[in-house]
């Protein structure tokens, strides 16, 4: 090998190197938050073998336990925000060489904007009568991650969790989507002093796309309305055209609201008028200043226009024109339509 090929490889090297401490020196940063106030309390740390939020909004846990000579009688995962204290059950199981316990967890997380305690208060309408809700709601903020055991005897030993280490994750899906029901984001951090962590973030207003039907002779969009007032009547749906030479043209379309969901067809006849080649427009919700582009946001996939993909269409307006339209999604997950008129070719028939 030459002298300038080695240089070159050493010079490659040690830039991969390099790039590899940054990203995971990002990496942590994005997962560190400042440390909370422990009260002048030392507890012991616990270092679980698995902390996450699947899917966006189901908590799991798997947390060894010493195993207390008279034995355990309860145990459970508590979340705490400033006063705010909620708790999820653990459920134990022989771990290892038989003087540990696993305790597990798995519970839905749900944002809300109440300082009530949710624990043991919530109940939901079943077969005529109240039962109780599972899962935990919580607020915005971060909330210190601990484990309460309660032994045979009474007493209770309290033991906090140390964060997992964050690693780089790569591939198809997002490693912290947002929860597809509320659009809150439930993310594990760690404190700057290795404490596990549970960071939420309330969702933003924004306009989900949920469906996209494509027929002969129309597109209709559904949607829903997420971390939005009522009511949502002041909302109009738009298609917006690109374009310098646009200048902003706008096209209302009718909405149809249902509750905090939305319905309403492309109003591809005005897109089309008077435009002699393809065009692209945004499609948006309007109120006033405000304006939502109506998007796919709420999955775990990365690259949406790569997996949400869409056929193009030849719709036939009520006049007879056919339009070549093809509604699809953005690489940033938003809802886009290309559209052009059809021009037939005269047929001459022999004399």
């Amino acid at each position: 090998m030459s002298d300038a090929l080695l240089a070159r490889a050493v010079g490659a090297a040690r830039k991969a190197r390099t790039t590899a401490v940054r990203v995971r020196r990002r990496v942590e940063r994005m997962n560190t938050v400042l440390a909370l106030g422990s009260h002048g309390r030392h507890r012991p740390l616990l270092r679980p073998v698995h902390l996450s939020v699947l899917g966006g909004r189901t908590l799991n846990a798997a947390v060894p336990f010493p195993s207390p000579v008279a034995g355990i009688r309860a145990a459970r995962l508590e979340l705490r925000h400033g006063s705010r204290r909620e708790s999820v059950p653990l459920e134990q199981e022989p771990y290892g060489d038989g003087g540990m316990l696993l305790l597990t967890a798995t519970a839905p997380l749900r944002h809300t904007v109440s300082t009530a305690s949710s624990i043991g208060a919530r109940t939901v309408a079943g077969g005529g009568r109240e039962q109780p809700r599972t899962g935990v709601d919580l607020s915005q903020g971060v909330w210190r991650v601990a484990v309460v055991v309660t032994d045979g005897a009474g007493r209770e030993l309290r033991a906090g969790l140390a964060a997992p280490a964050p690693h780089p994750v790569e591939g198809p899906t997002l490693p912290h989507p947002p929860s597809p029901a509320s659009g809150a984001l439930f993310r594990p951090v760690r404190s700057v002093d290795g404490h596990a962590m549970l960071k939420v973030t309330a969702p933003r207003r924004q306009a989900e796309l949920t469906a996209l039907d494509l027929r002969w002779d129309r597109v209709t969009v559904r949607g829903r309305l997420v971390g939005g007032r009522v009511p949502h009547a002041p909302y109009a749906a738009e298609a917006v055209r690109h374009g310098a030479s646009a200048q902003g043209k706008a096209v209302p379309a009718p909405l149809l609201w249902e509750g905090d969901t939305f319905t309403f067809d492309l109003p591809l006849a005005a897109m089309a008028a008077g435009e002699r080649t393809q065009r692209t427009w945004d499609v948006q919700l309007r109120s006033g200043r405000t304006r939502l582009r109506v998007a796919r946001r709420l999955t775990g996939i990365r690259h949406p226009k790569k997996v949400f993909r869409t056929p193009y269409r030849v719709i036939a307006l009520e006049g007879g024109a056919l339009l070549r339209v093809h509604a699809h999604v953005t690489a940033a997950g938003a809802l886009a339509v290309t559209c052009a008129a059809i021009t037939a070719t005269p047929i001459y028939e022999d004399a």
